[in-house]
């Protein structure tokens, strides 16, 4: 016998219809989300030093992810795609690469040349008095070369030249390629960055880019859709046909043989096999490639990249590439933990070392460990290599596909690895507690204190370690292991940074507007012309007596931006119906 329940209104006036009402502060957030307005902001107070006037300033936190503040990560995403579309498609180089330099800097790299040889000279006849003479004469032209504008430093400072012999020496390791990889081509690397340009039958001319996805091995069988060449859908390991909702999907057929181990090693070094990965193929393919793309987790919760690479590259090279490429780990080994980290070393403070909690005995220095390492015939901790699926497909400029990888690319940008994929079952929630059991004790780095489960004393110990609760990010539940950035540029990708790209929407803003640009940054009229304005700066307290009530502050920020969006939409009308032959501004939301 089946109940149907028959939903009843809440009594007007009482608690339940109360309740259902909806809260004032939320619709406020709620607003200041949608115009854009930080949730959080950053309280500055800007003091007039020639008035005494005090002004506190609400500054954008600068989140980058939704939990944290939905504008500000809402904002960045933008920017982020901004940026990957000016870079993706150039058919100029982003930089023409550093300017000559003038005359008075050639003088100055002269007198500093001029320094080098005398002080070589008088070190030869052990004349130290006029060493030490050339040397404070030196570090005085080297600060005059610095305030010139050259970039970087012309010489390594002469004080490693006393440098300790009996410390430690650095440490090298083979270059040797492995074996079970196929050798690469090398080829000098030419310093463009652009793409190779096709030409139609009809004579017109053409410069693709390409759409990568780069993609770890397997751990173990997982559920998942499996499909035949002719697109018919087939059963999956567990013998089901699953379809693209089924929330068994990325969650192993079998737990116990899953290999949760190699999955969080490959996840803390993923980002090491990705900067192997596109030295390789500058050198096989012989030119500067530029990439954008991110780092994510598949359904599966082990971490993958798409990238957005500007030009051409054949697929069976870039298929041979990443079968070619792999990253060796060279740590002391880890192949069991001699204790858990409910029975951990113990820390003896009269020795300033952690000792065996069994035997009372030191544990290895970890300049004792990597001792072991120097035999040839010591295998690596960990070797981490991509998977066979290699996916590419070439993107025109201006088509469809372009805003469409572009929104792929940064689709889980504002949100953190673990948030990617919703846990709604217990066999997701399930695998996700095990792979963030497992990298609770793998190892981070030289120092990190899950070194002393392995038995070994981590770089520059000391007594507040706690195994298995390393503070690293990739130890992190929200992380699933991606410790490093999410998103990856290359150097040469736009030729600006994010402040540029910020700096050029303002400035379309402004002109928009018809707001004059050395209007907004004169200084004030106080102010002695080439000395900086008579402001001080200080971070403020939300109890501080001038500031006032987050509530009234958002309140006044929702306001503003309303204006700003109206001005906005009617430069644009104005814009659009102007004279014949006017330019429409265009390109990007400006109410962030």
């Amino acid at each position: 016998m089946t109940e149907t329940t028959t939903l009843i209104e809440p009594r007007p006036g009482s608690r339940a219809a109360r309740v259902a009402l909806p809260r004032a502060i939320d619709a406020l957030k709620q607003l200041a989300t949608e115009y854009g307005v930080c949730a959080r902001p950053v309280l500055l107070r800007r003091t007039d030093l020639a008035t005494g006037q005090t002004e506190v300033i609400d500054l954008p936190c600068g989140a980058t992810r939704d939990d944290k503040c939905p504008a500000c990560a809402k904002r960045a995403k933008r920017l982020r795609q901004v940026q990957i579309r000016e870079g993706w498609h150039r058919t100029d180089e982003p930089t023409t690469g550093p300017e000559p330099a003038t005359d008075a800097q050639r003088a100055l790299i002269e007198l500093r040349a001029n320094y080098e040889l005398g002080r070589a000279q008088a070190e030869l006849s052990s004349q130290w008095d006029q060493v030490a003479d050339l040397e404070q004469a030196i570090a005085e032209v080297e600060e005059v070369i610095a305030a010139e504008g050259l970039r970087g430093r012309i010489a390594p400072p002469h004080q490693a030249d006393y440098q300790d012999e009996d410390g430690p020496a650095r440490r090298t390791r083979s270059t040797r390629r492995r074996q079970d990889v196929p050798d690469l081509p090398r080829r000098r690397v030419e310093p463009r960055t652009v793409g190779r340009v096709y030409a139609a039958p009809d004579g017109a001319t053409y410069q693709p880019s390409m759409w990568l996805t780069l993609t770890l091995g397997s751990y173990g069988a997982v559920h998942g859709v499996r499909r035949a060449p002719s697109g018919k859908p087939i059963p999956c390991a567990c013998r089901r046909v699953h379809t693209d909702d089924d929330p068994l999907i990325g969650t192993p057929v079998d737990p116990a043989r899953y290999d949760y181990r190699r999955a969080a090693w490959d996840a803390v070094h993923f980002p090491r096999l990705l900067d192997r990965f596109w030295q390789n193929l500058r050198r096989a393919e012989g030119w500067n490639i530029q990439y954008a793309g991110c780092v994510e987790p598949q359904r599966r919760l082990a971490p993958h990249a798409h990238f957005a690479i500007r030009g051409t590259i054949p697929r069976t090279l870039l298929a041979k590439v990443a079968r070619a490429t792999y990253h060796q780990v060279w740590w002391p080994p880890v192949d069991r933990r001699t204790c858990e980290p409910d029975n951990p070393p113990a820390w003896n403070a009269d020795r300033g070392a952690w000792v065996d909690p069994d035997t009372g005995r030191p544990l290895p220095t970890w300049s004792e460990a990597l001792d072991t390492l120097d035999d040839s015939d010591t295998e690596p901790a960990h070797v981490i290599a991509f998977g066979d699926q290699v996916k590419a497909k070439g993107v025109n400029a201006g088509s469809r596909d372009t805003d469409r990888t572009i929104g792929y690319i940064t689709k889980y940008l504002t949100k953190s690895a673990a948030d990617c994929h919703a846990e709604t079952t217990d066999a997701q929630r399930a695998h996700a507690d095990r792979l963030w059991r497992q990298l609770r004790v793998t190892p981070c780095s030289d120092r990190c204190a899950n070194w002393l489960l392995y038995g070994v004393q981590p770089k520059n110990a000391h007594g507040k370690l706690r195994p298995g609760n390393c503070k690293g990010k990739v130890h992190q539940r929200s992380t699933l292991g991606i410790g490093g950035r999410r998103i990856l540029i290359s150097r040469d990708w736009s030729g600006k940074t994010l402040a540029d790209h910020r700096a050029d929407a303002h400035a379309w803003v402004k002109a928009l507007l018809g707001i004059s640009t050395d209007a907004a940054t004169a200084d004030p009229v106080d102010a002695t012309p080439g000395e900086p304005a008579p402001v001080a700066w200080e971070i403020a307290r939300p109890d501080d007596p001038d500031v006032p009530p987050v509530e009234h502050r958002l309140l006044r920020a929702v306001a503003q931006r309303v204006q700003r969006r109206q001005q906005l939409d009617a430069a644009r009308q104005r814009a659009s119906t102007g004279p014949p032959g006017t330019a429409v501004p265009g390109g990007g939301d400006t109410h962030g």
